[in-house]
């Protein structure tokens, strides 16, 4: 198998100052290594812990579970030197990236450094890549946006989604997205490797497009992969492009009209006087309500009445709460996901999917970004209204409805793959990378 690039967004060491080194090619065996000596530390600090990863944080210790290992993080910085980034939750609920520095040959691998790097997504420090491919940290007070996920004016890069299948016994249907070009993205697909039988299915309601696979026993085990060629602007404030906007007032499955989101919008937007007024009000209330948790059972979903109950979660948790409240004082609202390419470096792995969210008010879509306005306070006036380029969207909506469409009924959102074997949901293991097409200055 080809070499993998796995550049971190977390951090990295050299052996003379605190600092990590560039991206380097591994084969894939070494990363499978790393991630064995993370979890075999993390494993035996728990037994040794009665239960707990013990670490101590300012002036206490904190007792810590394990959630994942960022496997899309894990490098090699060196001969015998590693970089690895772990997700632990403590007692209270409250989840740590932490970056862990190892050395050693795998199998043989020890810890050398362990560093809290966020607490519920927000960051301690930020990295600065230098002229030789080194790393070094910089202090939250000195980072440009740039440090934090945002590329103004345009970016352009080469993007590759990726999906290994389960075994299938009999039969699999898979619906994957396919992102479109519009006015802030034009796509471009250079390579598709799929398996099975392949249509492309046309989603009427919000203008998506699926990539609908029916596959059999001997597609078990294989790849579907999708590289794109991508040139994407920044958004920032838009004229509407649909001729009623109102029918993003209407309830969704999992973001409903009921009376404690109209109590709550109500309240927060009381004496406020325009659209544009009360969604600021609506957007400072979810950062303030709702915590950047990913941690027990419920997250992820977009599932606005448990982000209301609970006030933790991820985007989608953030992005439905916002959506509920402002649809409940009659402000127009939607939703979005895709992925956010990482500013801070030019090629390597993707954490996973990204959403976000638009509302109109004053003839225009308004763009917004609740979660990662709460993960950098800096950033929150500049998420009020701007999405920055470095992103790629693959739909748009929820409730998705196609022909042929899973059994499970209308597609919450679509971002990861759907997949049905013998009629039940399976996930497959899914992994995003990207390489941008000119280094930045």
């Amino acid at each position: 198998m080809a070499a993998s690039c796995t550049l971190f967004a977390g951090c990295g060491q050299d052996e003379s100052k605190e600092s990590r080194v560039g991206c380097i090619s591994v084969p894939n065996v070494v990363t499978a290594d790393i991630q064995a000596g993370i979890e075999n530390h993390v494993e035996e600090e728990i037994r040794r812990g009665g239960g707990y990863f013990k670490l101590p944080f300012g002036e206490k210790e904190l007792q810590l579970k394990l959630v994942r290992v960022h496997v899309e993080y894990l490098a090699n910085l060196g001969p015998r030197r590693h970089f690895a980034c772990v997700d632990l939750v403590d007692i209270g609920g409250d989840v740590y990236d932490v970056d862990f520095f190892l050395s050693g040959d795998p199998g043989e691998m020890s810890v050398t450094e362990t560093t809290v790097h966020k607490i519920n997504g927000q960051p301690y420090y930020a990295w600065e890549q230098q002229s030789d491919g080194t790393w070094d940290r910089i202090a939250v007070e000195d980072a440009s946006q740039g440090h934090f996920g945002v590329i103004r004016g345009r970016d352009e890069f080469e993007f590759t989604y990726r999906a290994i299948l389960p075994e299938i016994i009999d039969t699999g249907r898979m619906w994957i997205p396919l992102p479109s070009t519009d006015s802030f993205q034009t796509v471009e697909i250079i390579s598709l490797t799929v398996p099975g039988e392949q249509r492309v299915l046309e989603e009427k309601e919000h203008g998506n497009r699926i990539l609908f696979l029916e596959l059999g026993p001997e597609d078990s085990g294989k790849t579907v992969e999708i590289r794109y060629k991508v040139e994407r602007r920044e958004k920032a404030v838009y004229e509407a492009d649909t001729p009623d906007p109102g029918k993003y007032l209407n309830p969704e499955r999992l973001v409903p009209a009921n009376d404690d989101f109209r109590r709550i919008a109500e309240e927060v937007t009381e004496g406020k006087k325009t659209d544009l007024v009360r969604a600021r009000a609506l957007y400072d209330h979810v950062i303030d309500r709702m915590k950047y948790i990913k941690h027990g059972s419920g997250w992820g979903k977009g599932d606005a009445v448990y982000a209301c109950d609970v006030g933790t979660g991820n985007c989608t948790d953030f992005h439905s709460y916002f959506i509920a409240l402002a649809r409940a004082v009659n402000i127009p609202a939607r939703f979005a996901i895709g992925a956010a390419i990482p500013s801070e470096r030019d090629e390597g792995g993707v954490d996973g999917y990204h959403c976000w969210a638009e509302f109109y008010a004053d003839g225009k879509w308004w763009p917004v970004d609740i979660s990662e306005a709460d993960k950098y306070t800096s950033l929150a006036t500049y998420y009020f209204g701007h999405h920055p380029a470095n992103r790629l969207e693959f739909s748009r909506g929820r409730d998705l409805v196609v022909e042929p469409g899973p059994e499970s009924g209308p597609i919450n959102f679509l971002a990861y793959p759907v997949l049905e074997i013998d009629g039940k949901s399976v996930k497959a293991k899914v992994t995003f990378s990207f390489n941008r097409s000119c280094r930045r200055e």
